[in-house]
């Protein structure tokens, strides 16, 4: 079969199989993982054709609550949803656990703030709650799988005076309040490092988030920071390009990896 013959089956089946429910494994064997924060998360990478092809053992859960094949865009928080990193992370992930099937659970919101992470937080440029709609999605989720971690990506909306300084606080704050809202204490939780392109300059306010992206490892357990380093945009100094993005997910899955001994 053609490439071109083989991307239109893949998306054949997408479109087949996206109208009925997944035959999903055990409980046991379905391993899930929030895809939460702001833009970059949610993706604003241009989506080609191998987005779009599924892999057999990578579902997510679509905006309808329904598991269905994962392919980009997985978020739907704006219509301008595109390719970020937690397609790959799920096919990287998929790949060293042979004998599970992943299911992600896309949260992002772009342009958020942490303070809309928060119960009852409503964040009006989506009309939506981030953290309402997030432990809805993610409960119901929990019905059919098991919850292994979170991958957040987030912060950009937080560097300004204003912001910063209470940044790392609230940012503790959630992955404890989220911990406790599915009653795992020890919940693996992955934070990026927000992009830092070249031709930009960072102010105090983005070395303050930073900084509590960094330290998170040293200061709560079981938790892991991705670096950013070498990334690029895709031309607004904001959002990582497609490319970019795919790394970015690759990069997360090895840290998760190392982060549960399985590296």
């Amino acid at each position: 079969m053609t490439r071109a013959a083989t991307v239109i089956f893949a998306l054949a089946l997408i479109v087949q199989t996206s109208a009925q429910d997944m035959p999903l494994p055990s409980k046991e064997k379905f391993h899930l993982y929030v895809l939460a924060g702001q833009s970059n998360m949610a993706g604003r990478g241009n989506v080609e054709a191998g987005d779009k092809a599924p892999h057999q053992r990578v579902l997510m859960l679509s905006k309808e609550m329904k598991w269905v094949p994962a392919s980009d865009p997985m978020h739907f928080d704006k219509p301008i949803a595109g390719v970020g990193p937690g397609l790959t992370f799920g096919r990287v992930i998929a790949e060293a656990q042979p004998d599970i099937t992943v299911g992600l659970i896309p949260c992002a919101v772009g342009g958020s703030p942490i303070e809309t992470w928060t119960p009852g937080a409503y964040y009006v440029e989506t009309k939506s709650h981030p953290w309402d709609d997030m432990i809805e999605r993610l409960h119901a989720a929990q019905g059919t799988g098991t919850l292994q971690g979170i991958l957040w990506h987030q912060g950009e909306s937080d560097c300004n005076p204003e912001r910063a300084p209470a940044y790392e606080k609230r940012l503790h704050e959630l992955i404890a309040r989220l911990r406790e809202a599915v009653k795992s204490p020890n919940l693996p939780f992955i934070a990026g490092q927000i992009g830092r392109f070249q031709g930009t300059t960072w102010t105090p306010s983005h070395d303050l988030v930073d900084q509590a992206h960094r330290d998170l490892p040293m200061k709560v357990p079981h938790t892991a920071f991705v670096e950013s380093t070498g990334l690029k945009d895709k031309g607004d100094k904001l959002h990582f390009d497609a490319v970019s993005a795919r790394e970015f997910g690759q990069r997360y899955a090895t840290a998760f990896l190392k982060l549960i001994g399985k590296e």
